[in-house]
């Protein structure tokens, strides 16, 4: 996609310097070079207390959006916010990204959605904290979107501050909801949709501001 020039008025011209221009939107190119392997697995596999988030991202008229990316952060079973490196791990020979080392927790991950809409991850349960925070970029926004995807079984939904705060149809949408798991023992399953306009039935996820 080409971009226009900045346009430069009269003062900008005897000064030399530029005039600032709204913010364009870029893209969506998310899907180059942004996902890579394992984005999704931030547990190691067969870990005893991994659990599976997944759910779709939808637009205005309900519809899929097929193009977006959604980033997990949140701190360790232990509370460590530390993390632990391996997310875009690189062949020191080839240089290609490998993705994880299948061995440790690194508290961040990115997945792209696909032609539903739809993201899964494989995490574990955030210790300090009773959510994961999600990171949501997509066709037509200008800035990423943030909101909290809250465990209810960690939490009391009527006394943590934020959900506290809302009235229960908005709080909804930042809880998670148990559903079956893939296969017989299989690890839990929890649902989170992202909703990214109230589509006249189902309400608008709440998204956060950060001063």
């Amino acid at each position: 996609m080409s971009r226009p020039a900045p346009t430069v008025d009269s003062t900008s011209a005897a000064t030399g310097q530029l005039s600032p221009t709204p913010s364009q939107t870029v893209g969506p190119f998310y899907g180059y070079a942004l996902p890579f392997t394992g984005g999704g697995d931030l547990a190691p596999p067969g870990h005893p207390e991994a659990f599976t988030l997944h759910g779709r991202v939808t637009d205005g008229a309900g519809e899929p959006v097929p193009d977006a990316l959604v980033e997990v952060w949140q701190p360790g079973p232990d509370g460590s916010r530390a993390g632990a490196p391996g997310s875009l791990r690189r062949n020191p020979v080839t240089g290609e990204t490998v993705g994880r080392d299948s061995v440790r927790f690194t508290g961040f991950g990115r997945v792209p959605t696909d032609a539903d809409g739809h993201y899964s991850v494989r995490t574990l349960p955030p210790g300090g904290a009773p959510y994961l925070a999600l990171i949501v970029f997509a066709r037509g926004l200008l800035h990423h979107l943030h909101t909290r995807a809250y465990l209810p079984e960690l939490t009391d939904p009527e006394t943590e501050p934020l959900l506290a705060s809302l009235e229960p149809r908005r709080r909804a949408t930042l809880l998670t909801t148990p559903a079956a798991a893939p296969a017989p023992h299989g690890p839990p399953v929890r649902r989170f949709d992202i909703r990214l306009q109230d589509d006249g039935v189902h309400e608008e996820t709440v998204f956060l501001a950060f001063d």
